[in-house]
């Protein structure tokens, strides 16, 4: 206890502390055991306000600006202490958030956006995965509804299968629960849409390819069904030509199905493959390698999402990056406006990707 004020306790040693907001400066490491704990003079120095400024506000005791007193709790913050009681945030409700899974890395990179951005508002997300032999997506939304979430963001759930019965969205629209939809728009759905344009970011992958010299390029997606599926290979088709439709492998979306379609694709002669998915591309590599093939001295392959540690593939992968932070953002913002009674247009919102150039791609042989 330092000036009457009882300094919160520190957080557990192995957690992460972020780089101070205030000073710019890198923030202490966790300090060993029997290390004497920070004072009042730690934390004002921290924020760059005076001692008695830190008791006022850990005292929650009147005369300090917002904006001070922000800056004290993000002191405390990056010190690593616990929040004392009330100065924690409330919750402003709860939000779902359905992913099919977690093992292809685009998916965590979306919902970790999807819930600081949640957390930015107040709102506390639940995140929902669907496992092999575990909950449906209708179960999941009727655990979430029984939780009493205010909405639910559904990313490349049933809605972007075109075999799977829509009116399960309808339903949960007349019971009253916002939602919002990422990646997979499907006209009999009235809700806001947030997707990427995969008709553009096939077109950019072969594009890429042809300007490197690849005459006989292949495309490896997902199964036809999904949307995403039909686009990429729409965009594919109207870059690289209708004849190219004998070069169009439908597998899964994983490194097993990038690497049954690759199979067949070098088989056809094909020296330039664009991937549905980053994993996809992955699976794709290894098939070259198989062969005894190089990438990309004899086939160059292209991804699609740009996941977090894509840039440190073997070679660094070329791929086509989802906007995940704006879709995310958008997403969000879109479902917020439905929560506070500010109907959405339910249309589609559809963002620009971008091709990034690494070492998985280079000019063809001859």
């Amino acid at each position: 206890m330092v000036d009457g004020v009882t300094l919160p306790r520190p957080r557990a040693s192995g957690a992460a502390v972020p780089r101070s907001r205030v000073s710019g400066a890198a923030a202490p490491r966790s300090r060993a055991p029997g290390a004497a704990a920070p004072r009042l003079t730690d934390i004002a120095a921290q924020a760059d306000v005076s001692e008695a400024t830190v008791s006022r506000v850990l005292n929650g005791k009147p005369g300090v600006s917002a904006a001070t007193r922000t800056r004290v709790v993000a002191a405390l913050d990056v010190l690593g202490y616990e929040r004392p009681v009330r100065l924690r945030r409330r919750s402003a409700g709860l939000v779902g958030l359905v992913v099919p899974e977690l093992t292809n890395p685009i998916f965590p990179a979306f919902a970790q956006v999807i819930e600081q951005v949640l957390a930015g508002h107040g709102y506390t997300p639940v995140l929902c995965c669907q496992q092999p032999g575990g909950a449906s997506e209708d179960e999941l939304v009727e655990q979430l509804e029984e939780s009493g979430v205010d909405g639910i963001v559904f990313l490349s759930g049933l809605h972007a299968d075109t075999a799977a019965d829509q009116r399960r969205y309808a339903e949960l629209a007349a019971r009253r629960v916002p939602f919002v939809l990422v990646n997979g728009f499907n006209e009999q759905v009235s809700a806001p849409f947030v997707s990427p344009d995969d008709h553009m970011a096939a077109g950019m992958a072969v594009r890429h390819l042809a300007e490197l010299g690849h005459a006989r390029i292949g495309l490896a997606v997902g199964p036809v069904r999904y949307v995403p599926s039909r686009r990429k290979t729409e965009g594919f088709l109207a870059a690289a030509g209708p004849d190219a439709e004998r070069y169009v492998r439908h597998t899964l979306f994983s490194v097993e199905g990038g690497h049954a379609a690759a199979a067949e694709l070098l088989e056809a002669g094909c020296t330039g493959i664009v991937c549905g998915s980053d994993m996809m591309a992955l699976g794709a590599i290894r098939a070259v390698r198989e062969r005894g093939l190089d990438v990309p001295g004899d086939v160059s392959v292209v991804g699609y999402d740009d996941s977090p540690l894509i840039p440190f593939t073997d070679p660094p992968l070329t791929t086509v990056r989802q906007p995940v932070q704006a879709m995310a953002s958008a997403a969000v913002g879109a479902l917020l406006e439905e929560i506070r009674g500010n109907p959405v247009p339910s249309t589609e919102y559809v963002f620009r990707p971008e091709l990034v150039v690494r070492g998985s791609t280079a000019r063809a042989r001859g």
